[in-house]
């Protein structure tokens, strides 16, 4: 069976940090990896931010949970579920993902971990590893399987390199100007297709 990786923000849910910015009207907050590719600068951006701010985790959690998946995204996982095997591949943290993940009925989900204070601030983070989408795909393609991935922001454009076949969702122009190379669609119905042609294009070779 072909294996599918899906990056999560901008995906399958909102973007967290989108979402925290306008509850909190930080600015700042606002910056996601379809703006800036290099994730650690983002991430010490964004720390520094909330530091300055004094928020804790649970402020950012308050907001979490009252985020639903994107409009359609629950059936469109749920149908792919019934064809191919599915890996979450998000550079979000399991701190902030379980109330998402619950919504979108538990897919397993490969991200990073926060390193919190004992009163809830947030100190750092520590990556799963460098560079994890790319390898992770590596890793299950290991295994056999066949490795088809979609994602909207830079980083998830070493992933869709090294899938069998990789496809841009909703991404932004800047990052569908600078990777040419994959097809693009905003749209479940038609990614889907995109996943099932891919995956009979596997069959005929």
């Amino acid at each position: 069976m072909d294996l599918v990786c899906l990056d999560l923000e901008g995906v399958l849910v909102p973007e967290i940090w989108i979402e925290f910015s306008k509850f909190t009207g930080i600015e700042e907050l606002n910056l996601t990896t379809r703006d800036i590719p290099d994730y650690d600068v983002l991430m010490s951006k964004r720390l520094s931010t909330l530091r300055e701010h004094g928020l804790t985790l649970s402020a950012i959690q308050e907001v979490i949970v009252q985020l639903d998946p994107l409009p359609g995204a629950r059936s469109f996982l749920d149908g792919i579920r019934t064809d191919y095997q599915l890996v979450i591949l998000s550079d979000t943290f399991y701190e902030f993902a379980s109330p998402l993940m619950k919504k979108l009925g538990w897919p397993t989900l490969m991200c990073h971990r926060l390193n919190l204070s004992g009163d809830g601030i947030i100190e750092g983070y520590q990556l799963r590893q460098q560079d994890p989408k790319r390898k992770a795909v590596e890793a299950l393609k290991s295994l056999n399987y066949k490795v088809i991935a979609a994602g909207d922001s830079y980083n998830d454009t070493t992933m869709l390199a090294e899938a069998d076949a990789g496809f841009l969702f909703r991404a932004p122009d800047s990052v569908i100007s600078e990777f040419p190379q994959y097809q693009v669609t905003s749209d479940y119905n038609e990614l889907r297709t995109l996943f099932d042609n891919a995956s009979n294009q596997f069959k005929s070779r």
